[in-house]
């Protein structure tokens, strides 16, 4: 909108305050397999973490409203955006089925692929929305859409399939209060490099070609970026004030989408933070490792002629 001159350049960095804690943006794409199992784990996680637990705020107007969870408290609560991309078979009544199954007082326990069968949890009301796409846009796009909606002083982005352990996002969060600049902006990236080669990340082809896509990496991405050794874990969080410096300009809808935020957040000076996480292969992938793999090699130099050459600006 600033650059169609519909709103001053000086606004358009504005962002609203945040409503609660952490938001988690899944994007998914006909996951209605692997969905459930995955959001267990989450929920089960955002909710012993961060969730009111009935307890009031000193810094609330309203202690009962607060401890409930329906009055904003940014230091509380949780989220969850369910982006669906386009799917074409049963990921939004999946995802809508767990939330209402899990406002109910004995919700069910499904199986994660991390913790196996884990404890009930009970989530509030509105904890859970499911936005739908009605054209798939890649991932990229989904993650990025649901970033507009997000309401938490964190935003984190994971991959539907719990192939990242989704306990390793306090060592995220922790990477970010250390990083943060005196705007509170910055980014931890969860990472597997500490990984490769071991049985976790067994493939022979899958590691010969993610070796092969960082040599391109450092050859065209700036310096900062080029020093991530894992940019496409799909397992990220970002501070608020980070958002409006990456957001609003994002081009890619795509795999590569990991490497253009963190371009851009290079650019605008946001420090970066590596951070390992667990992970492992999860069945169903809709990942084709050789002809993806060539599309972000393309994709990554689309990226750096359209900002290098100055066909994209701020």
């Amino acid at each position: 909108m600033a650059r169609q001159g519909q709103i001053p350049p000086s606004e358009s960095n504005q962002i609203t305050e945040a409503e609660l804690f952490m938001t988690l943006v899944v994007p998914a794409y006909n996951e209605q397999e692997r969905l459930t199992g995955m959001l267990e784990e989450a929920v089960e996680y955002l909710e012993a973490e961060y969730g009111h637990h009935d307890t009031h705020s000193k810094s609330s107007s309203n202690g009962s409203l607060q401890a409930s969870g329906q009055q904003a408290d940014a230091r509380r609560g949780w989220e969850v955006l369910i982006v669906s991309d386009g799917s074409t078979d049963r990921t939004v009544a999946t995802a809508l089925q767990f939330a209402k199954t899990h406002q109910l007082a004995t919700p069910p326990t499904p199986k994660g692929p991390w913790n196996g069968v884990g404890k009930p949890t009970r989530i509030t009301p509105g904890a859970m929305r499911v936005i739908t796409l009605e054209e798939n846009r890649g991932k990229g796009g989904a993650v990025t859409h649901g970033m507009r909606h997000a309401r938490g002083t964190y935003v984190v982005f994971a991959d539907a399939d719990g192939a990242s352990r989704f306990s390793d996002l306090g060592s995220l969060v922790r990477g970010c209060e250390k990083a943060k600049d005196d705007h509170g902006r910055a980014v931890a990236v969860g990472s597997r490099a500490h990984m490769v080669g071991t049985e976790a990340v067994r493939s022979l082809l899958r590691n010969t070609l993610m070796h092969a896509f960082h040599l391109l990496l450092r050859l065209l991405s700036p310096p900062a970026t080029a020093a991530i050794r894992d940019t496409q874990c799909g397992f990220k969080l970002f501070t608020r004030p980070s958002l409006p410096y990456r957001i609003p300009y994002m081009h890619s809808e795509g795999w590569i989408f990991d490497v253009e935020m963190l371009m851009l957040a290079e650019s605008a000076g946001i420090p970066m933070v590596e951070c390992p996480v667990g992970w492992k292969e999860v069945g169903g992938s809709k990942l084709n490792v050789v002809w993806d793999s060539l599309g972000m090699a393309v994709g990554l130099a689309v990226l750096r002629g359209g900002w290098g050459m100055g066909v994209w600006s701020r």
